[in-house]
C-alpha cells in the first residue's frame, strides 16, 4: 500500500464540500492522501491518536469558527501544516484570524476563506520538493493555466 503524502483533516463533516475541494486538487496531481473528520474540540483524543500513528508528510487542516485544528495539529507535528479557514460565521475572518495568529515556534500556513483546492496544490508543492511526478504535473496544470 502506498504512504500517504498528505492527509485532510476537517473539524466537522458539515465541511465535507470545502474537504472535497482539496481531494480534488491532490487528486488531479496524482498525490496519495487520506481524508478524516476529527475535531480539536470534540475528539482531541482522536485527533492524537491519529497524528501518533500517520505517515503522512502535509497535513491540510480545515476548520472554522474558532478554528482551533490547524494550531493543535501544527503543535503536535514537525510536518508543514496548512489552514483552510472555513467561511462558517462572520464571513470565515473568525475562522482566518485564528489560524494566521499562531504564537512563534508554532507556524501554519494558511490559505484563504474556503480555498482548500490551493492548500492541495501547495501541499501537491511540498510533495514535489521530493517526488518528480508531482513536480510534473503542477508545472503541466500551470502551463495550461497561460
Amino acid at each position: 500500500m502506498a504512504e500517504t503524502k498528505v492527509a485532510i483533516v476537517a473539524g466537522s463533516k458539515s465541511d465535507q464540500a470545502v474537504v472535497d475541494d482539496a481531494v480534488k486538487a491532490l487528486t488531479e496531481l496524482g498525490v496519495s492522501h487520506e481524508v478524516q473528520f476529527l475535531s480539536a474540540h470534540r475528539n482531541p483524543e482522536g485527533l492524537q491518536r491519529f497524528l501518533k500513528g500517520s505517515d503522512a508528510e502535509v497535513y491540510i487542516a480545515i476548520a472554522g469558527l474558532a478554528a482551533h485544528l490547524p494550531g493543535v495539529i501544527a503543535s503536535q507535528t514537525v510536518r508543514p501544516v496548512i489552514g483552510v479557514p472555513v467561511n462558517a460565521k462572520l464571513d470565515g475572518l473568525d475562522s482566518l484570524l485564528s489560524i494566521v495568529q499562531m504564537p512563534p515556534g508554532v507556524p501554519v500556513g494558511c490559505v484563504g476563506i474556503d480555498s482548500a483546492r490551493n492548500a492541495g496544490i501547495l501541499a501537491a508543492e511540498i510533495v514535489a520538493i521530493t517526488d518528480p511526478s508531482v513536480r510534473e504535473k503542477i508545472e503541466k496544470m500551470r502551463q495550461a493555466w497561460r
